[in-house]
């Protein structure tokens, strides 16, 4: 349907253009006498050659340009001008046999026909810089579907590779409450199973409501509270009223993996809280933890989740976010702030 509507804007652009210049003559001659003959003689004819010229070489003659067929490109457009010259000459002598005295002589031959080659290479070269255009416009336009499908194909490389992440923190989560406390442990398999329906149903989209997002980190927050002992405490500070923003799914999980992940001592205290706050389309979330680095031989976790994300948000929200995290007073601090449209 939009090619259609391009062909026809584009058929009726050249309607446009040949018909003003059809009657542009006519219209410098309103209100004096008009040499109808002379015009056909001195501007239709010459602008019905230009006519010839241009489409053959825009739907022909120029394609050989493009398809190295370089020489078949020059002798015919040679051999085009040269015919439409003589046979120009042709009818003016028919036309206008003897030309009055009192205009003095035809200017010489070689001359006319060195002009008229001049001017009839006018077409040619509109029609070659038209259809360099439309070939830079269908490489563009190629250009920006591959770059789209790769990028569909990143971000959909991505959410699986989260996915497999996200669940396999939960999974390491379960384990270590399996041997202390049972009870604890089939609840975190209940929870858990939900916060997989959502990752089902939920993640095979673009965008899904913040609100939605919001429960589910919420979910999560509770699933990998229950590990923990009494020396760390869980604030959480969500938004009440959620207005109807959409974000893509899975956007914040990875900042929250990582604070339990590293916010986490057996023996120390620790802090972890998430703060999400709204300002009409703007989204900002931050999470801090007590930072307590893992060492090497801790495989709790891929350690891909921030990478992850941040190369997630390049792709979803260019020019639209801001990422940023650093260590201050112990704490760990990763924030986000997103522009949702």
């Amino acid at each position: 349907m939009i090619n259609l509507k391009n062909k026809n804007l584009e058929i009726s652009l050249h309607l446009l253009i040949w018909l003003v210049l059809f009657f542009l003559p006519a219209a410098f001659t309103i209100g004096s006498e008009t040499d109808w003959s002379a015009i056909f003689r001195h501007f239709w004819l010459q602008l019905f050659f230009l006519a010839i010229i241009f489409y053959l070489n825009y739907f022909i003659i120029v394609k050989w340009l493009f398809e190295d067929k370089r020489l078949w490109f020059f002798a015919s457009n040679f051999l085009l001008l040269i015919l439409l010259i003589f046979v120009k000459g042709q009818i003016f002598e028919l036309l206008e046999p003897e030309r009055p005295k009192m205009l003095g002589k035809r200017p010489p031959e070689g001359m006319r026909y060195f002009f008229d080659f001049l001017i009839y290479l006018i077409p040619v070269a509109f029609s070659i810089a038209i259809n360099a255009s439309k070939k830079m416009q269908k490489a563009e336009e190629m250009k920006i579907e591959a770059d789209n499908i790769k990028l569909q194909s990143e971000l959909k490389h991505l959410k699986y590779q989260l996915q497999p992440h996200f669940f396999f923190n939960s999974l390491n989560n379960i384990y270590s409450l399996i041997d202390f406390d049972s009870e604890k442990a089939k609840q975190s398999v209940h929870s858990l199973s939900k916060l997989m329906r959502h990752l089902l149903y939920k993640t095979d989209v673009d965008k899904i409501s913040l609100s939605e997002e919001i429960d589910f980190l919420n979910k999560y927050i509770d699933l990998m509270s229950l590990r923990l002992n009494n020396k760390t405490k869980v604030y959480t500070n969500f938004p009440t009223k959620i207005p109807s923003l959409e974000v893509a799914p899975l956007l914040f999980i990875s900042i929250v993996e990582n604070a339990f992940k590293h916010g986490v001592s057996a023996t120390q205290h620790s802090d972890i809280s998430f703060k999400m706050e709204i300002v009409e389309d703007e989204i900002h979330f931050t999470a801090s933890n007590s930072n307590f680095p893992k060492t090497d031989t801790d495989k709790s976790g891929s350690g891909i989740g921030v990478e992850n994300l941040q190369k997630r948000l390049n792709l979803l929200y260019p020019e639209k976010h801001e990422f940023h995290s650093c260590l201050n007073d112990g704490m760990y601090i990763a924030e986000v702030k997103l522009k949702t449209k």
